[in-house]
C-alpha cells in the first residue's frame, strides 16, 4: 500500500501516478535511440511541443530544472548576468546550478510573485562597460509557484518583452506551469511562446507525465542546448516510452486543469475564514501565510498528516496546499474537513 492509496496528497503536483490509458501509451511507444536522435517518439512530442508555442524546435529533458538550466546556458554566457525574481525556482530550488553549471552571476528583485512592474525590471539592467557585470537575459515563471500559482497578466509580459528588446537582452520563461496559465487566462500557448526567446515547459506537474521537460526556441539554439544536455549527463537512449506520456498527457490533460483550479479554489474558499491564505488563489496551488495562525507550518503538517491530509511545508510560517489530477472531488471533501478543524484548534 502506498502514500497516494492512504492519504489525500496535497504536497505537489508532482506526486500524481500515470493514468491507465499512460501507462497504455508508454507500454506501446515507438522508440529509439534519441542520443542519436533516433527516437520517433521523442521527435514527435519536440515537435508537438515546438509547434504549440510557436517556434522552430524543442528538446526534451529529464527534469525542470535541467531544461531551466539549458536554457539559461542558451542566453547568459559564463561571467554575465541574469535578472529575475528573488522567489524564482531558478535561484531558490535548483541548487545553485546557474553559477555551478553556467558560470552565470544572478541579480534579484525583490519577491512579487506575478505582480512583477516592468518600470523595476527595466531599471535594473546593466548594459557592456564600467566593470559592471553586463545584463544578458530576463527570466520569469509563469505561473509563479512561491507566488502562490499567480499567473502574470500578459500585458506585463508583453512590456518585459519590449524591455528585453530596447536592452538587447533576452527573456526566458521558466514555464513549468503555463498550462495552468494558458487554461486560467485563455491566453494560446502560442501567444506566450511569441514573447520568450526561450522556455522550459513540464509535463511532470500539472499534466501528470512522470517525468520529463522541453527546452524550447530556434533550431539554432536547440542544436546548443542538445550538446549543453549531453554535458549535463541529460542525453537518454529509448526515451520514448517516457515521451509517450508526455504525448499522452498533451492530448489528454491540459483541458482538465480547469477542474484542479476549481478545487483549489474550493479549498480556498474553505480556508479563507481563518486568515491565512497568503493571495488570491488563481490556480491549482493554494499558499497559506500562517504568520497570526496560532499554529506553524510543521505543526499544521504534522496535525492533517495524523489525519490523512498531506501539506508542503515551505518555510516555518508558510505551507501549501495543491490540487492535482489524483485528488477527486472526495479528497478535498476530506481536506476541507480536516484542515479547517486544525486550523480552528
Amino acid at each position: 500500500m502506498t502514500v497516494a492509496d492512504v492519504f489525500v496528497d496535497l504536497r505537489s503536483d508532482t506526486v500524481t501516478r500515470p493514468t491507465r490509458g499512460m501507462r497504455e501509451a508508454m507500454a506501446t511507444a515507438d522508440v529509439g535511440d534519441d542520443v542519436y536522435g533516433e527516437d520517433p517518439t521523442v521527435n514527435a512530442l519536440e515537435a508537438e511541443v515546438a509547434a504549440l508555442f510557436g517556434h522552430e524546435a524543442a528538446l526534451f529533458a529529464p527534469s525542470g530544472s535541467m531544461a531551466n538550466q539549458i536554457a539559461l546556458q542558451l542566453v547568459v554566457p559564463p561571467g554575465d548576468e541574469l535578472l529575475c525574481d528573488a522567489d524564482a525556482h531558478v535561484v531558490t530550488y535548483e541548487i545553485g546550478a546557474a553559477a555551478a553549471y553556467g558560470g552565470i552571476s544572478s541579480r534579484t528583485w525583490s519577491p512579487v510573485g506575478a505582480d512583477i512592474d516592468p518600470d523595476v525590471v527595466a531599471a535594473m539592467v546593466r548594459p557592456e562597460g564600467y566593470h559592471a557585470v553586463p545584463t544578458r537575459a530576463i527570466a520569469v515563471e509563469q505561473t509563479h509557484n512561491r507566488g502562490g500559482g499567480g499567473v502574470i497578466p500578459l500585458a506585463t509580459l508583453r512590456e518585459l518583452r519590449r524591455i528585453a528588446d530596447d536592452a538587447g537582452v533576452a527573456l526566458h520563461c521558466d514555464g513549468a506551469r503555463i498550462w495552468h496559465a494558458h487554461v486560467a487566462d485563455g491566453v494560446p500557448l502560442a501567444g506566450y511562446g511569441a514573447l520568450f526567446d526561450t522556455l522550459s515547459v513540464c509535463l511532470s506537474k500539472g499534466l501528470g507525465a512522470p517525468v520529463g521537460s522541453l527546452v524550447v526556441g530556434s533550431a539554432d539554439k536547440i542544436a546548443r542546448a542538445r550538446v549543453i544536455r549531453k554535458r549535463m549527463g541529460g542525453g537518454m537512449r529509448q526515451a520514448g516510452i517516457l515521451a509517450a506520456a508526455g504525448r499522452y498527457a498533451l492530448a489528454h490533460h491540459v483541458d482538465r486543469l480547469a477542474a484542479d483550479h476549481a478545487k483549489a479554489a474550493r479549498l480556498a474558499e474553505a480556508i479563507a475564514p481563518f486568515g491565512v491564505l497568503a493571495t488570491t488563489v488563481r490556480t491549482n496551488l493554494v499558499p497559506l501565510d500562517l504568520t497570526k495562525a496560532p499554529l506553524d507550518a510543521h505543526a499544521l503538517a504534522a496535525a492533517a498528516r495524523a489525519e490523512g491530509v498531506l501539506v508542503s511545508v515551505l518555510g516555518p510560517r508558510t505551507a501549501r496546499l495543491v490540487t492535482h489530477l489524483d485528488v477527486d472531488d472526495a479528497g478535498i471533501d476530506r481536506a476541507v474537513e480536516v484542515l479547517t478543524r486544525v486550523l480552528r484548534g
